[in-house]
């Protein structure tokens, strides 16, 4: 018997296969990673001449380390990191995913991405519904179709201000991250900048006033955070340049009066804040990472009237104060450009700027608007008066053409008596002062 066990495992050697080593002088002292393994050649046969089961130690504390960390399971490889830990001893792509921003709300099941067993086809191959919107946080302003006019000082503090920032590691000054666009209503400062961002390939994120409010506390914060860092990804994932911007600050931020400020209102202040002073470290609920380092992007806000919004956010250090109010020139070229397609002189734009003088940009595109109510009201009309727009407007078929609609050529004398027109409404409006009639009782 003791003949047929040498054999068997001189036989289990040859072929290198590891025997238990139990407590015999005259055993092989093999080391195995499971002790209940035994030689496939002759499964009933154990290496063993005595009755004696205590285990004897093996030569070197390095084998004994080896067998207690193969008892608790065999590693994939020592350079996989799915069984990595960090210098604390705790799951090393456990803690990454805490640190991260991403909830899988992002990327979602999206086939290429996730495997296609977990994708399916049922609800389609893209789970999350929202992905092609977040592509689309930029603008490009595609639309801007034309020849149009950019005033040289909106032009220069603008990229001046853009360019400041992104040179900021190499410009040993400080560099305000905001800057405040503000003056009077409809001025264009919104059109300016688009036109602006568009003539140097900035492809900006933008924010509205709207947007500062929230029935959740905290989410506005959230979300210019949020809109930071997407802009951030777009210079770093894109190569082009980017920034944030937020129409009518004050509307969102401002008191007016008696108006309340609430939580949102000091959140989003204290946000804006916090972004001016520490651009580059930039949270929305993650844990903070040292290589978490957030590209600088220009910050560019519009408003009417900055003395409406919390001091501290405005100074200097912060905020670079812009007041926009064009100039005569400015306002022929901006509104000839505007009348190039209606074939009108230089000459009849300043003559049509001079008779209304003190009005806004805005102003001048109203009176040609004004001028088409004319032919729009002959055109409804001709399609078989106002009983037939439904008809006409929405509930044709689909090969069924509109009536051609033919545009007017606004004459000099149609833009004076439609500005005429305008001004008196506005005149009215001012003088009218119904709410005063209405709530007599109201002290001022």
């Amino acid at each position: 018997m003791a003949a047929t066990s040498l054999a068997a495992a001189s036989r289990c050697h040859r072929h290198h296969i590891l025997l238990p080593a139990l407590a015999s002088p005259g055993c092989f002292n093999h080391r195995t990673p499971n002790r209940r393994r035994i030689c496939p050649a002759f499964p009933s046969v154990l290496c063993s001449s005595s009755s004696s089961a205590s285990p004897q130690p093996t030569a070197g504390g390095e084998e004994e380390a080896e067998d207690g960390e193969e008892g608790r399971g065999r590693r994939l490889s020592k350079q996989s990191s799915w069984e990595a830990t960090d210098g604390q001893g705790d799951d090393y792509l456990y803690r990454l995913g805490k640190e991260a921003d991403n909830m899988n709300i992002a990327v979602g099941a999206r086939s290429g991405i996730v495997d296609d067993l977990f994708v399916g086809k049922f609800l389609g191959r893209d789970s999350d519904i929202v992905f092609d919107y977040r592509q689309k946080a930029t603008r490009k302003f595609e639309y801007l179709q034309g020849d149009y006019y950019i005033a040289p000082a909106f032009l220069d503090k603008v990229a001046v201000h853009i360019v400041k920032n992104f040179l900021a590691n190499n410009l040993n000054i400080k560099i305000p991250l905001i800057l405040g666009v503000w003056g009077g209503k409809g001025q264009g400062k919104t059109f300016q900048t688009e036109l602006i961002f568009k003539a140097m390939g900035v492809e900006p994120v933008i924010m509205s006033a709207g947007e500062l409010e929230s029935e959740r506390a905290g989410e506005p914060g959230r979300l210019i955070r949020d809109r930071y860092r997407t802009a951030s990804q777009v210079v770093q994932n894109q190569g082009k340049m980017s920034c944030l911007m937020i129409n009518d600050l004050d509307a969102g931020l401002g008191r007016f009066g008696h108006t309340q400020m609430t939580v949102n209102n000091q959140i989003v202040v204290g946000t804006l804040m916090n972004l001016a002073d520490n651009p580059n470290r930039v949270s929305i609920g993650q844990k903070w990472r040292e290589s978490d380092i957030t590209h600088r992007i220009p910050i560019i806000a519009t408003g009417n009237d900055f003395s409406t919004l919390y001091a501290p956010l405005i100074r200097d250090g912060r905020m670079e104060k812009f007041y926009w109010q064009p100039t005569r020139e400015d306002i022929i070229n901006i509104v000839h450009r505007m009348y190039t397609k209606d074939g009108l002189s230089f000459e009849e734009v300043s003559s049509i700027v001079d008779t209304f003088p003190n009005q806004a940009l805005d102003f001048y595109g109203a009176l040609r608007s004004r001028t088409y109510d004319q032919a729009i009201l002959q055109w409804v009309n001709d399609i078989g008066g106002y009983e037939q727009l439904g008809e006409k407007l929405l509930k044709r078929k689909n090969r069924e053409k509109l009536p051609t609609f033919i545009p007017p050529k606004p004459t000099l004398d149609a833009l004076i008596q439609s500005g005429n027109s305008l001004v008196e409404e506005q005149a009215f409006v001012m003088n009218s002062n119904l709410s005063k009639e209405y709530m007599k009782n109201l002290e001022d």
